[in-house]
């Protein structure tokens, strides 16, 4: 008997399932990315106040800030029940993994820390490998297991 009550969802073999991926994952990008910068905002003001009530210790999450509204803003919506972040839902995708499980919060943090890891070394070469790898799956969804497929 498991714990895990939630039900499996296995990845499309259906080729169409994948079709124009690739464009939709980067307008996906853009439009994820203004929405945690637009987060930013409310959450430099919470970090002022902590400042304030620390005397001063709390501003050093600023320098922390991006990262910290980022990984907690991919990580609760590719890891919530949509498994799909709000850009990725605007274009129709959703992550699934291979086995069948649903995405938690942790995976969801690990694919967005591969991701930049894998951008910050190979930034234009990182969309060529959905190019030629079957289901258009990026090197850090071949790291995890995972992928993107069309909603719809």
């Amino acid at each position: 008997m498991s714990l895990d009550n939630s039900p499996i969802i296995a990845a499309p073999d259906d080729w169409r399932a994948y079709s124009g991926v690739l464009s939709r994952r980067v307008l996906a990008f853009i439009v994820d990315y203004v929405m945690v910068l637009l987060l930013c905002i409310p959450a430099s003001v919470v970090v002022f106040f902590l400042g304030v009530i620390t005397l001063g210790l709390g501003w050093f999450l600023y320098s922390a800030l991006f990262v910290i509204v980022a990984l907690l803003y991919f990580g609760m919506t590719l890891g919530g029940r949509t498994q799909a972040s709000p850009g990725m839902r605007m274009m129709g995708l959703v992550m699934l993994r291979l086995d069948g499980r649903r995405i938690d919060f942790l995976t969801a943090v690990v694919h967005m820390v591969l991701f930049w890891i894998l951008n910050s070394v190979l930034t234009p070469l990182i969309l060529l490998a959905g190019l030629f790898t079957n289901r258009s799956r990026l090197v850090h969804d071949l790291l995890l297991g995972t992928v993107i497929a069309r909603a719809d």
